[in-house]
């Protein structure tokens, strides 16, 4: 039984397929259209997929795409009714969606009426938690999904138990904490699609001096039923308006429309654009921010914990990209136990609906759990070696060494021991956005400047945004005041205090860092280079970021050698090769 899911037309266009209940393959479009965030019909991403399953469409018996029209209909209705125009612009979509067999077919030279497969509609958010828990180690499980909006919904939380997902409550629009979230994050002059993450990096700059004035923004507490938050709509102007999108288009990066209304500059003061400097009003406004989220974020938890009595929980959504949040479950709520898969936001909804569709809707029993976030292409030896030629590295004055693997770690260790910057490139490309020690920067912990240095001479990003830690899994509870596993980078933990000065580049201002916590059996090659790194400096860490410079991770070879002629990078692992200046 083959499933192919499909997240179309909808920002972070992804392809992933399950094949008898395991999942082969996944990777977002922006990997191969290199397009930031890219929406449009993810062509490529389906390519790969069905190449690394050895299928051809044909041999596709499902077909399962994140997007129920049916979903809240009648709140549809009405709000379209309302906004006349904006329920235009939704319908191009829809006919997109209601497209896509046929956008399948011509993908393929195909004749549409020779696809065997069953198209499966699934609801925005019930793909989500099965994203999450049907890829956890879990029997039985808490489970909640929170993001800006999908399928007219921000929210929504039940519990799952073996092969089922029961839905206990849902937050509708236009009430949205991730739509909360991206309006201030506009107002303190990030307007970009996915800049909340730097407005979470802000945020430990400042201190929360106007968390009343954010607690009237959202509305949450003891006279709400279950789980439900309520946002101050004067504070918005999407619910007057529409959530303003533009993401039908494979070639462009989305965008969002103006979120926040004139009554939260009369409130919070003038808006800031992109070109003035932050003050600390800013900082303290982004720390108010970031403050309110985690009292909802974690309130709605704690209430699911008791409901459920689960001592688990696994969470999705863009929301669950909050690794500062994250790591405050632990002391907030009674839950143990914490999953978010490494494409917790909408790359991760291809996941989600194919693994629905096999457990939910066909009712076969579990047995997969997502370990590793090594799901995208890989390269041979002989494609890196003729990158390394075509490109000319040698006739321009680079050494290149093939090295048996002792030695390439030894020297790969050596060289971020010296203080300079390596680019790693091995196996399988990450799924979801994080670099995880296989398309990544690697250098030296042990130095602050290290920061400073990445920002200037490769990264070119705002300072105040930290970089994260990766450290050997068995090390974790000698440096970090919390120990549960963090293998794709969505829980921020407390260093500890003693240990602060010993790795300062990737510890943020307020003490945190956003790790990665390392196995052998996950990626034994990233924990040989830290296991080798710790044997000349005693420090199993490496301060880890993505490779790249404003722009999509790198995916393949080329790209790899591109991004490191055109930055200051010192040198270059690429599969057994490594590339020096």
């Amino acid at each position: 039984m083959n499933i192919l899911g499909i997240n179309a037309y909808h920002g972070n266009a992804s392809a992933a397929i399950v094949c008898d209940g395991r999942l082969v393959a996944a990777v977002e479009e922006e990997r191969f259209n290199r397009v930031k965030y890219a929406a449009g019909f993810p062509v490529q991403a389906i390519r790969y997929c069905l190449r690394e399953a050895g299928l051809t469409l044909a041999e596709i018996d499902h077909v399962a795409v994140p997007r129920n029209p049916y979903a809240r209909l009648a709140t549809k209705i009405f709000y379209a009714l309302r906004m006349p125009s904006f329920a235009r612009e939704r319908a191009k979509v829809l006919v997109k969606f209601q497209g896509i067999p046929v956008a399948l077919a011509q993908a393929f030279d195909a004749d549409p009426k020779k696809i065997r497969a069953r198209f499966h509609r699934i609801e925005h958010h019930q793909a989500h938690l099965a994203s999450s828990f049907y890829c956890s180690p879990f029997e039985h499980a808490a489970l909640l999904s929170a993001d800006g909006l999908g399928d007219f919904a921000s929210t929504m939380w039940g519990v799952g138990m073996g092969r089922c997902i029961n839905i206990d409550g849902v937050v509708t629009f236009p009430h949205s904490l991730g739509l909360f979230y991206s309006a201030v994050t506009q107002y303190l002059g990030f307007p970009k699609f996915g800049d909340e993450y730097k407005v979470m990096g802000l945020a430990a700059y400042g201190q929360p001096e106007q968390l009343d004035l954010f607690r009237d923004m959202v509305r949450f507490g003891n006279g709400f039923r279950r789980n439900g938050f309520k946002l101050g709509l004067d504070y918005f102007s999407h619910h007057r308006t529409g959530a303003e999108m533009s993401w039908a288009e494979a070639h462009k990066t989305p965008t969002l429309g103006k979120l926040f209304s004139e009554g939260m500059e009369k409130r919070l003061g003038p808006t800031r654009t992109t070109e003035q400097p932050l003050e600390q009003r800013h900082r303290n406004l982004a720390a108010s921010l970031q403050k309110r989220l985690e009292e909802v974020y974690l309130g709605m938890l704690g209430k699911l914990a008791e409901r459920t009595g689960s001592k688990a929980v696994c969470l999705a959504g863009g929301v669950a990209f909050n690794c500062v949040a994250n790591g405050k479950i632990f002391d907030s709520t009674p839950f143990e136990r914490i999953y978010v898969q490494p494409a917790a936001g909408d790359g991760g909804l291809s996941v989600g609906a194919a693994f629905f569709v096999w457990h939910q809707m066909l009712g076969k029993p579990r047995s997969f759990v997502m370990d590793h976030a090594y799901w995208g292409p890989e390269y041979s030896r002989e494609e890196m070696r003729r990158a390394i030629h075509s490109n000319g590295l040698a006739q321009k004055g680079c050494t290149i060494a093939e090295l048996k693997e002792e030695e390439l770690m030894r020297r790969a260790a050596a060289i971020i021991a010296g203080e300079r910057i390596l680019g790693w490139f091995q196996g399988r490309a990450e799924w979801g956005p994080r670099a995880l020690g296989n398309r990544s920067i690697v250098t030296d912990p042990r130095r602050p400047e290290m920061k400073e240095i990445l920002n200037r001479r490769i990264k070119h990003r705002e300072i105040f945004r930290p970089f994260a830690p990766s450290i050997l899994a068995e090390a974790t509870a000698a440096y970090f005041e919390k120990s549960h596993p963090s293998p794709f980078m969505t829980l921020a933990y407390a260093v500890r205090p003693e240990k602060r000065e010993k790795i300062p580049a990737p510890t943020h201002v307020d003490g945190t860092g956003r790790l990665q916590t390392v196995t052998r059996e996950a990626n034994p090659r990233y924990h040989a280079l830290i296991s080798a790194f710790r044997d000349l400096t005693g420090v199993p860490v490496v301060l880890n970021t993505s490779f790249n410079d404003n722009e999509p991770i790198v995916c393949g070879p080329e790209e790899a050698i591109d991004c490191f002629q055109r930055t200051q990078m010192d040198a270059l692992v690429l599969g057994d090769f490594l590339i020096t200046r």
